[in-house]
């Protein structure tokens, strides 16, 4: 495999690398941010897999910066990587970055993310996405029978950052379990905000969702009107949402969704604030990268189980998607404290 040895991009690559010296193979892990608990636990179990699988592993955060995580993948690529694993901020600012890993012959797997528009995206490693949104829709549908009660049950909706692929998954997922009922009458949406654009959320920000849900709450819901269902593609947007509810509604409390099981958001759960959250266990991801990346190096069939679902806009990137389950009050200790995840100390 080709190896960067230009001095303007690669000043700190060393001179046993530029002497062509053995060295062990290396992995590039770019992750988006430290914000937000999920990439922390992330990038840690990325990390000691590869290291103990034998890769010397260069793992950055780009604090949410497109322009870092731009710099920091041609860093990793000037330093000698041989596969980056890039958990992109925006899926579509790194084509840069990416013709550059074409051009040495860097293999590149996007984490939990599609990277968009680029030939050079070798594989995709993420939970089913839309799936994802489907197990949020589906308990919503389930928890208030809306098969069989009358309704109509008001519902508001908190989507994903519209520079990350994956929240029009989540968002989709969901939307396409519950538009027969909002079609039927049976949901009715007070904001009128239901489309992705209207109700998405820039960087997953929970204080931009939690401001958005108070001028809802302002706006819809300051005559004691309850909102019986708010629908949020993850924990860090359902936090604003429980916010803003706790500071502006008097109501009955209303259903509420989220990912990812963050530690808030799960003591939320335990307390009543938070119905349930979908539990993507990155530790199963991560275990599958490190094995991707294994049999990247050691030239073998790579594990994939989708290749038609993730088209980039360039082509379909062969994907190899884990399956999400939900968490709530009844469930969250065999799945969060019995499997190792957290400990009960972590949820006091």
């Amino acid at each position: 495999m080709k190896k960067l040895a230009v001095l303007t991009i690669a000043a700190a690559m060393s001179v046993a690398a530029m002497s062509g010296a053995a060295m062990a193979e290396k992995v590039g892990v770019s992750m988006p941010t430290k914000d937000l608990q999920r990439w922390n636990q992330d990038g840690d179990n990325m990390q000691k897999e590869l290291e103990a699988a034998g890769y010397e592993v260069e793992l950055q955060y780009a604090s949410n910066d497109p322009s870092t995580q731009l710099n920091q993948i041609k860093t990793m690529i000037g330093n000698g990587a041989d596969v980056l694993v890039i958990a992109a901020i925006e899926g579509d600012s790194l084509g840069e970055a990416l013709d550059m890993a074409a051009e040495y012959e860097i293999p590149v797997i996007a984490y939990d993310r599609l990277l968009m528009n680029s030939d050079a995206v070798s594989y995709y490693a993420t939970f089913d996405n839309y799936m994802v949104g489907t197990v949020q829709g589906t308990y919503v549908k389930d928890t208030l029978d809306l098969d069989n009660a009358e309704g109509p049950f008001n519902l508001e909706i908190t989507a994903g950052d519209p520079g990350d692929n994956n929240a029009g998954y989540f968002y989709q997922g969901a939307i396409d379990v519950l538009q027969p009922y909002i079609d039927e009458g049976k949901l009715v949406v007070p904001s009128g905000q239901i489309a992705f654009e209207e109700v998405a959320t820039p960087q997953w920000k929970t204080e931009t969702a939690q401001s958005r849900a108070e001028n809802i709450l302002s706006s819809f819901y300051a005559d004691g009107t309850n909102v019986d269902v708010w629908l949020c593609s993850n924990d860090s947007t359902a936090l604003g949402v429980e916010t803003a509810l706790a500071a502006n509604y008097s109501g009955e409390y209303p259903i509420i969704t989220g990912q990812d099981c963050d530690i808030e958001n799960t003591k939320n759960m335990i307390a009543g604030k938070q119905s349930m959250s979908v539990f993507k266990d990155t530790r199963t991801l991560a275990s599958q990268v490190v094995k991707m990346v294994g049999q990247i190096l050691n030239g073998e069939e790579v594990d994939v189980n989708d290749t038609e679902t993730y088209d980039n806009g360039v082509i379909v990137v062969p994907s190899y998607l884990c399956e999400p389950v939900f968490a709530d009050a009844n469930n969250y200790k065999e799945l969060l404290i019995d499997s190792g995840y957290y400990t009960e100390d972590q949820l006091q």
